[in-house]
């Protein structure tokens, strides 16, 4: 079996034991191990392969310039960028096949940006005590990231700690062991939807998109699947992305944490990425079923999902509120975009006889789309319901025409390298600055 080199980072002034012992670990599994020093003050029991003084020099920066940073928290951006550049240089030369970063809030944070500089595929792990806490936003993971919660592990070794360190550095290798890296010899297309109960069109495309030469990556809209979306789609991972359902976009509008960050719904516009938008679930909001209903929304329609989410109507000046943040976002765009509007219903729960039934405010939303979807996004008004045949239909055509001008390009052309931060595989590129959107709320 090939042996496998993993990537050990963290503050080894204040980590020292808890990184060696991950390392020794690695090794007695037979595996080697590359450590880099991430710390601004103090220095490591020995020598490891990257100092903090390369770590900070990859930033174009010294350690005493960390050091009269000023704080803490400037002090670490500056390694956070050096860290996360020699990281993707590393991966890009093939010198190392995953990564593991060690942390508390500071540690978290340098790692997030490590692991955003490797592509999907590579092995990546962070153990920290704020694993998946809600201090991390959802567009500072990455798309494939795994967390593990390090109990018992704020300051020195001891038993429970080293439960949880031994068990990742098995998990890290042995993900490098096993992974099956992408690949594919198909360009991809991402498509973000919720479960087929709700909405249909997952299941009337992709056979059809297969057949016409695609890959196709369903992501489940529910937050996390919008950033992991949103993560491949800035590393122009995808030859198009059918932005059919919207309600990340609505949660954040209201301030409900079952969203995907503040940059959802923007990646594609900043590489030219072809889109196909709808507004599929854009008329609910979600929150966690385990926590009380907030209050604005106790008097409205609700639906409990299963024990962890459920959602509640929004109204309808609130539908077009979203319709026109969703028009702005798309417009961004320079590659070419088209927006579908089903004016009869946009998921299973708005039919005649379902709880989330407002025909009123349905009536309002798609006046508002049909409103602002303008230049340059393509409009098409269907009399349907998105889960009928005839929207999955209209979406084919629209991928069609894309395919006959050569607008997507049915070829792909991969290597090992650090994620992609502008253009992408069948896509028009643009150039730019990656910016931040400013929601009006």
């Amino acid at each position: 079996m090939e042996r496998k080199t993993i990537l050990v980072i963290g503050t080894y002034d204040t980590k020292d034991p808890e990184l060696n012992f991950v390392a020794d670990c690695i090794r007695k599994m037979g595996g080697s191990v590359i450590e880099m020093d991430v710390s601004v003050l103090g220095d490591p029991s020995r020598p490891t392969d990257y100092s903090k003084h390369q770590v900070a020099a990859a930033a174009g920066k010294t350690i005493q310039d960390a050091i009269d940073a000023g704080d803490e928290n400037h002090a670490m951006q500056i390694m956070a960028l050096g860290a996360s550049r020699l990281t993707a240089e590393l991966y890009a030369q093939g010198r190392m096949d995953g990564m593991i970063a060690l942390g508390g809030t500071m540690g978290t944070d340098l790692a997030l940006d490590c692991a955003r500089a490797l592509p999907i595929g590579v092995p990546k792990y962070v153990v920290s005590t704020i694993a998946f806490s809600p201090l991390i936003p959802p567009d500072r993971l990455s798309a494939d990231i795994q967390m593990i919660l390090w109990a018992g592990g704020l300051y020195g070794l001891n038993d429970v700690c080293m439960a949880t360190l031994s068990q990742a550095a098995g998990a890290v290798y042995g993900a490098a062991l096993a992974v099956v890296p992408p690949n594919p010899d198909r360009p991809v297309i991402g498509m973000i939807s919720f479960g087929s109960s709700a909405l249909k069109y997952m299941v009337h495309l992709r056979e059809p998109l297969m057949e016409r030469g695609f890959s196709v990556a369903v992501f489940h809209g529910t937050g996390m699947g919008g950033m992991a979306m949103e993560s491949l789609t800035e590393q122009g991972y995808f030859a198009a992305v059918l932005e059919l359902a919207v309600a990340e976009i609505g949660n954040l509008m209201v301030g409900s944490v079952v969203n995907a960050g503040a940059n959802r719904m923007t990646a594609a516009a900043r590489q030219g990425t072809p889109i196909i938008a709808a507004p599929g679930f854009g008329d609910m909001i979600d929150f966690a079923t385990w926590q009380p209903v907030p209050e604005r929304f106790r008097d409205r329609p609700y639906h409990a999902h299963n024990r962890l989410l459920a959602s509640a109507s929004l109204t309808g000046e609130e539908r077009r509120e979203l319709a026109r943040e969703v028009a702005r976002r798309l417009k961004r765009s320079s590659g070419p975009v088209h927006f579908i509007l089903p004016t009869q219903g946009i998921h299973a729960w708005d039919v005649e006889g379902m709880p989330a039934h407002d025909p009123d405010a349905l009536a309002e939303m798609v006046d508002e789309y049909s409103r602002v979807m303008t230049d340059p996004v393509a409009l098409s008004v269907l009399d349907c319901h998105i889960n009928d045949r005839a929207f999955s239909d209209r979406v084919l055509e629209i991928i069609d025409g894309w395919i006959a001008d050569g607008t997507i390009a049915l070829s792909v052309r991969r290597g090992r390298s650090a994620p992609v931060r502008s253009g992408g595989v069948g896509s028009r590129r643009i150039g730019g600055p990656m910016t931040e959107p400013s929601p009006p709320w």
